[in-house]
């Protein structure tokens, strides 16, 4: 077990809390693993109706170790893996973490993710496969895996390719930040709670499981208007092939203001991997469960935690900090579809993921 991971049971709820709050939350191997670990000894306790995952809140009130749900996973662990090991620790992380989200996916008891706080790629994973996802004015959701070379993974294949109107797509391919109100109405969360009413909703299902559902529709609140919702007409429009360079295109032609700032965010965004979510989303609306979205997600991490483009990106963003990125291939053009096919193309059947 580790401290970063608090687990507990609350009258008649499994709780699982994240207690990392310097890292904002981001997950390592070990946080994975006993995330999972409880999951397990909970499934067939008749004590444990349901489970809540959140992140623990500081004691001393301090806002700055509160912020996150899950900022992530420990992209700088993977670096490393990818410079040092050949990947091997790295495809180690993935596997089990992959699990977990399926695990969660699977679970035979209802589970409710609390979103308060900033849920990216980790954190997606962690609470996209719950049953009940609550949201709140501090969610700040984001899958914005294209800025450091990965690709949007943790079932986000499964969940961006089937929102409404190509949302998913353009979610996928610039990394935008979605709040409370705006995962609501995107279908990525399904309840909306005012921050002050978090804990004692926490604390009524963990004495009232059978009364979830009431309880969380009693404590939910009218949220603001999704400013997402003005431009969804023109994501439908602007993001309705599969082909990157179609969609540069169609946002390069359309000139409006969102357009052109869409293609000045897709100008920083590695050309790998835009075209690699492109293929995944696409992909996965043909697959027929979520476990076999996250054979073809592990199939697609083992491959680019190796390439160029994750080293670097890392590096960029949170190593040398200085967000300039050298992609390689530096153009749409240059990922050819050889390439994509080799990151797609099946494993050797010992090395397959495999559920729990």
């Amino acid at each position: 077990m580790t401290d970063d991971v608090l687990t507990r049971i609350d009258g008649a709820a499994g709780v699982i809390s994240l207690n990392r709050p310097k890292a904002i939350h981001a997950l390592t191997l070990p946080m994975v693993d006993a995330m999972a670990e409880a999951l397990l000894g909970w499934r067939n306790d008749p004590a444990v109706d349901l489970v809540i995952i959140d992140h623990a809140v500081d004691p001393g009130g301090d806002p700055k170790l509160s912020r996150g749900f899950c900022a992530g996973g420990d992209i700088a662990f993977l670096r490393n893996s990818a410079l040092n090991d050949a990947g091997v620790s790295g495809r180690k992380f993935f596997h089990d973490e992959y699990r977990l989200n399926h695990l969660i996916a699977a679970y035979p008891k209802p589970v409710v993710a609390f979103m308060d706080g900033i849920t990216m790629g980790g954190g997606v994973g962690i609470s996209g496969p719950a049953s009940y996802r609550v949201a709140t004015e501090a969610t700040r959701l984001a899958m914005p895996e294209t800025g450091i070379g990965l690709f949007p993974d943790v079932g986000g294949g499964w969940y961006l390719s089937r929102l409404k109107g190509r949302l998913g797509q353009y979610l996928a391919l610039t990394g935008a930040r979605l709040d409370g109100a705006e995962c609501l109405w995107a279908g990525l969360a399904t309840h909306y709670l005012p921050g002050a009413a978090v804990a004692g909703a926490k604390a009524r299902i963990a004495a009232e499981p059978h009364e979830l559902l009431a309880i969380l529709h009693e404590a939910s609140t009218v949220p603001p208007p999704a400013r997402i919702a003005a431009h969804a007409d023109a994501i439908a429009r602007l993001f309705a092939s599969d082909s990157y360079e179609d969609i540069l295109a169609a946002l390069a032609a359309d000139g409006s203001d969102f357009a052109l700032a869409t293609l000045a965010t897709l100008a920083t965004k590695s050309p790998q991997t835009c075209k690699v979510a492109l293929r995944q989303l696409a992909t996965s609306l043909t697959l027929p469960d979520f476990a076999a979205n996250m054979v073809m997600e592990y199939r697609i991490a083992s491959r680019v935690l190796t390439l160029p483009d994750f080293a670097e990106g890392v590096r960029a963003v949170i190593v040398d900090k200085d967000n300039a990125p050298q992609w390689h291939p530096a153009t749409p053009e240059g990922v050819t579809e050889a390439l994509l096919d080799s990151i797609f193309a099946a494993l050797p059947a010992n090395e397959e993921w495999t559920p729990l």
